[in-house]
């Protein structure tokens, strides 16, 4: 399957100087085009108030409708009518706004995540399932995240073999009650999408300590923060492995954004 990296959504927090990406991977298969999240859509651009919410004072999207992948599609010579999946690692404003663009695809998501998003309990999942981004009521496709195969140590994964081989979602709660990473084979590799299971590269791989904003949002808007810390020290393992045959990405980091589109010659 080949892959591409395209960033569908800037956005400036104060103090952090490199800003965040809403990384999202497109994934052609035989069956069609998989989205790996949606990052913004035109919507959001004409009703930030009900799609966003407050939020969007924290994080100051850009909201810039060529950022979508609907209109970034057709500049990597794909049709849009052609997604006919989406595959989301958590159902927060960021990932999902651009499914309002693709009415019609299947949107693949744990249950517990569809479950928090559909009937949210806590204060803070009020806030983050916000119903104008379901109001188009979207074809949702719900797997459990209580399976026993494993992914790469991972348990809980889940091969979407429905929508193609070599397509997983991978058990990753803390950030959200059912976050998910999601791992695709990309023939010479896998490339393991892993959300908002770390916000910055420097929580794995040990660079260079992340900005204070961006820690404390994660600690935050965390549902569970044992987990996240677990779930740091995991990916931290992979990616200290160095294995050639993985890529680790997250969905926020502008560095390993620009490092996966450079390993694809773009």
């Amino acid at each position: 399957m080949r892959v591409h990296h395209i960033n569908c959504g800037t956005m400036h927090p104060r103090r952090t100087p490199d800003g965040l990406v809403c990384h999202v991977i497109v994934v052609e298969t035989d069956n069609g085009l998989v989205l790996v999240d949606s990052g913004f859509g035109l919507q959001d651009a004409v009703d930030p108030k009900n799609r966003f919410g407050p939020a969007r004072f924290y994080v100051r999207p850009i909201f810039d409708p060529e950022e979508t992948a609907l209109r970034q599609l057709p500049r990597l010579g794909l049709d849009p009518a052609d997604v006919r999946h989406i595959v989301l690692t958590h159902f927060d404003a960021d990932h999902v706004g651009g499914l309002s663009d693709f009415p019609d695809a299947h949107v693949h998501l744990t249950t517990a995540e569809a479950t928090a998003a559909l009937h949210p309990l806590t204060a803070t999942e009020k806030r983050r399932y916000l119903p104008a981004l379901r109001a188009h009521h979207p074809r949702l496709t719900q797997h459990s995240s209580l399976r026993t195969d494993t992914w790469k140590g991972f348990a809980g994964a889940t091969e979407l073999s429905d929508i193609s081989p070599g397509i997983v979602l991978v058990n990753l709660p803390g950030h959200s009650r059912g976050h998910a990473g999601v791992a695709v084979d990309a023939g010479d590799r896998w490339v393991l999408h892993a959300g908002d299971s770390f916000y910055h590269h420097g929580q794995v791989d040990g660079t260079v300590k992340p900005p204070l904003a961006l820690r404390m949002m994660e600690r935050i808007i965390a549902q569970d923060w044992e987990r996240v810390q677990a779930n740091h020290e995991r990916l931290e393992e992979i990616w200290t492995a160095k294995d050639p045959n993985l890529v680790l990405v997250n969905a926020h980091d502008p560095t390993l954004l620009k490092t996966a589109q450079l390993r694809n010659g773009r």
